[in-house]
């Protein structure tokens, strides 16, 4: 019964949830109830992976050690009772053999392990580095966010990082406002998006250089365009990535924020305890990353 309530609190809003079962089964549990299940099973399972419990750690199925691994990580906001607007960090972790390619422009990922944390990174990467462990052959591909490649260079120096492609072009778009008419814009982009995909990023950033700054926040836009580039010039090699068969786009790790926890966690109305969000981002982890077997032998272990 734990692990029933688990199930419907990580998917459902948890009145939802209290009349889903009644409808279903005929047992009337409160939402509270529920809420309170979920959210201590959820909260147990960080301790449980602290001790290196190890069959508390979902794993990538099927995983070959000499298999490419990608490593996506991002954040986004959820509404707090008590800090307001606040990140929760989420990683994904697959191996390029769970690309499914559906057309010339679109691919799928079949499975996939999900890590999740609101805080710091001080917590957030110890949970993320227990899935890495003993994998050759490491991808990782995030924005700009300096913790995430100071992270990667620390650790993982053998690792190739690549800078998410559309962060890239966007920082270009920004910059086009700035000093081009509209008529203009499309045309000087389209030429640079096309260097980078040449691995031709030196070529881009003397192109960036060469444009006259006709207002001070032109001025600044471009220095720090210009800084953001050369910051991140050796991970922006896109033809190399690709000639490879690498991802160069983050695409996956954004999905993974609506599908994992905002479909849940970002509704109408919703404020969450620290704690409460940090709970049910695992259980909702746990579930997406097809581990659910986990929680019911946590469950079980714990009666």
């Amino acid at each position: 019964m734990q692990v029933l309530l688990c199930l419907l609190g990580q998917s459902k809003v948890f009145e939802e949830a209290s009349e889903l079962l009644d409808k279903l089964v005929g047992l009337k549990i409160s939402g509270m109830q529920i809420q309170r299940v979920s959210e201590y099973y959820g909260a147990q399972l960080d301790p449980a992976i602290n001790r290196n419990i190890e069959s508390c750690i979902p794993k990538i199925n099927e995983v070959k050690r000499e298999d490419t691994v990608y490593v996506m990580t991002d954040g986004s906001m959820l509404l707090t009772r008590d800090e307001k607007w606040k990140e929760v960090k989420l990683a994904r972790i697959f191996t390029h053999d769970n690309i499914l390619k559906i057309s010339d422009k679109r691919s799928e990922i079949r499975d996939s392990v999900y890590v999740s944390h609101m805080g710091g990174v001080g917590v957030f990467l110890p949970k993320l580095e227990r899935h890495l462990k003993g994998y050759k052959n490491k991808v990782i591909i995030g924005d700009g966010a300096k913790w995430i490649w100071n992270w990667a260079e620390d650790n993982y120096p053998g690792a190739t990082q690549i800078l998410d492609f559309f962060h890239a072009k966007e920082k270009l778009v920004l910059l086009t406002k700035l000093f081009f008419k509209e008529q203009e814009r499309q045309k000087w982009l389209d030429i640079q998006c096309k260097l980078l995909i040449e691995d031709k990023v030196h070529q881009v950033m003397e192109n960036m250089k060469r444009l006259r700054c006709k207002s001070e926040e032109a001025k600044v836009i471009k220095e720090k365009t210009l800084q953001y580039y050369e910051e991140h010039e050796e991970r922006m090699f896109y033809k190399t990535y690709r000639d490879k068969g690498l991802l160069i786009g983050s695409g996956p790790i954004e999905a993974a924020h609506r599908s994992v926890l905002q479909s849940r966690m970002k509704l109408s109305g919703q404020k969450w305890s620290i704690k409460g969000v940090n709970a049910i981002a695992n259980l909702r982890c746990l579930y997406k990353s097809n581990a659910w077997d986990i929680l019911e032998k946590f469950v079980n272990a714990a009666a």
